[in-house]
Protein backbone atom coordinates (compact mmCIF):
# COMPACT_ATOMS: atom_id res chain seq x y z
CA UNK A 1 0.00 0.00 0.00
CA UNK A 2 2.73 2.33 0.48
CA UNK A 3 4.29 1.71 -2.89
CA UNK A 4 0.81 2.69 -3.93
CA UNK A 5 0.96 6.25 -2.63
CA UNK A 6 4.82 6.92 -3.28
CA UNK A 7 3.70 6.28 -7.03
CA UNK A 8 0.66 8.84 -7.02
CA UNK A 9 2.38 11.64 -5.28
CA UNK A 10 5.44 11.00 -7.68
CA UNK A 11 2.62 10.97 -10.36
CA UNK A 12 1.11 14.36 -8.96
CA UNK A 13 4.61 15.86 -8.16
CA UNK A 14 5.50 14.90 -11.94
CA UNK A 15 2.76 17.04 -13.49
CA UNK A 16 2.78 19.79 -11.01
CA UNK A 17 6.16 20.29 -12.56
CA UNK A 18 5.44 19.43 -16.27
CA UNK A 19 2.08 22.33 -15.91
CA UNK A 20 4.81 24.73 -13.87
CA UNK A 21 7.14 23.94 -17.10
CA UNK A 22 4.89 24.24 -19.96
CA UNK A 23 3.58 27.73 -18.46
CA UNK A 24 7.19 29.31 -18.82
CA UNK A 25 8.37 28.84 -22.12
CA UNK A 26 10.42 32.35 -22.20
CA UNK A 27 13.91 31.98 -23.05
CA UNK A 28 16.55 32.69 -20.12
CA UNK A 29 20.40 33.36 -20.07
CA UNK A 30 22.24 29.92 -18.25
CA UNK A 31 25.94 30.77 -17.19
CA UNK A 32 27.61 27.70 -17.82
CA UNK A 33 31.07 29.43 -16.20
CA UNK A 34 32.90 29.15 -19.20
CA UNK A 35 30.12 30.53 -22.17
CA UNK A 36 26.92 32.15 -21.62
CA UNK A 37 23.40 30.26 -23.63
CA UNK A 38 20.14 30.84 -24.33
CA UNK A 39 17.63 28.35 -22.94
CA UNK A 40 13.98 28.33 -23.11
CA UNK A 41 13.02 28.03 -19.39
CA UNK A 42 10.68 24.53 -20.19
CA UNK A 43 14.03 22.66 -20.92
CA UNK A 44 15.57 24.17 -18.01
CA UNK A 45 13.37 23.12 -15.30
CA UNK A 46 12.22 19.76 -17.06
CA UNK A 47 16.25 19.07 -17.19
CA UNK A 48 16.85 19.52 -13.68
CA UNK A 49 13.86 17.69 -12.70
CA UNK A 50 15.43 14.71 -14.71
CA UNK A 51 18.84 15.05 -13.32
CA UNK A 52 17.80 15.33 -9.80
CA UNK A 53 16.17 12.06 -10.40
CA UNK A 54 19.09 10.78 -11.85
CA UNK A 55 20.87 11.69 -8.63
CA UNK A 56 18.27 9.86 -6.34
CA UNK A 57 17.64 6.92 -8.59
CA UNK A 58 21.48 6.10 -8.78
CA UNK A 59 21.96 6.66 -4.85
CA UNK A 60 18.90 4.79 -4.09
CA UNK A 61 20.46 2.09 -6.33
CA UNK A 62 23.94 2.30 -4.40
CA UNK A 63 22.15 2.13 -1.32
CA UNK A 64 19.91 -1.33 -1.99
CA UNK A 65 23.49 -2.73 -3.21
CA UNK A 66 25.42 -1.92 0.15
CA UNK A 67 22.00 -3.15 2.34
CA UNK A 68 21.96 -6.09 0.36
CA UNK A 69 25.94 -7.05 0.71
CA UNK A 70 25.50 -6.40 4.18
CA UNK A 71 23.00 -8.79 4.63
CA UNK A 72 24.53 -11.36 2.90
CA UNK A 73 27.77 -10.85 5.24
CA UNK A 74 25.58 -11.07 8.16
CA UNK A 75 24.35 -14.07 7.12
CA UNK A 76 27.05 -15.77 6.29
CA UNK A 77 28.01 -14.79 9.95
CA UNK A 78 24.88 -16.66 11.36
CA UNK A 79 25.60 -19.58 9.35
CA UNK A 80 29.03 -19.79 10.95
CA UNK A 81 27.72 -19.07 14.53
CA UNK A 82 27.12 -22.17 17.19
CA UNK A 83 23.28 -22.96 17.40
CA UNK A 84 21.47 -21.83 20.17
CA UNK A 85 20.64 -25.41 21.60
CA UNK A 86 24.51 -25.99 21.60
CA UNK A 87 25.74 -25.76 24.95
CA UNK A 88 28.41 -23.15 25.81
CA UNK A 89 31.56 -24.97 27.14
CA UNK A 90 33.45 -23.81 30.31
CA UNK A 91 36.64 -22.73 28.34
CA UNK A 92 34.85 -20.27 26.79
CA UNK A 93 33.20 -18.95 30.18
CA UNK A 94 36.72 -19.05 31.53
CA UNK A 95 37.91 -16.40 28.88
CA UNK A 96 35.03 -13.76 30.05
CA UNK A 97 36.84 -11.05 30.17
CA UNK A 98 34.82 -9.07 32.79
CA UNK A 99 35.65 -11.97 35.74
CA UNK A 100 38.54 -10.18 37.08
CA UNK A 101 36.35 -7.62 37.48
CA UNK A 102 34.06 -9.40 39.82
CA UNK A 103 35.26 -12.79 40.77
CA UNK A 104 37.69 -11.23 44.01
CA UNK A 105 35.52 -8.32 44.59
CA UNK A 106 32.85 -10.50 46.63
CA UNK A 107 32.72 -8.20 49.42
CA UNK A 108 31.45 -4.99 47.69
CA UNK A 109 27.80 -6.70 47.16
CA UNK A 110 27.46 -7.51 50.39
CA UNK A 111 28.90 -3.85 52.11
CA UNK A 112 26.64 -2.42 49.14
CA UNK A 113 23.42 -4.07 50.94
CA UNK A 114 24.43 -3.55 54.54
CA UNK A 115 24.47 0.11 54.54
CA UNK A 116 20.91 2.49 55.59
Amino acid sequence: MKMQWMLILGLIFALITAVFAVINVNPVQVNLYFNVVQVPLILLIIGCALLGGLIVGFYGIYRQYRLQREIKQLKAELAQAPTAGTPLTTSSVDNDPLKPMYADNDTTATSFSNRK
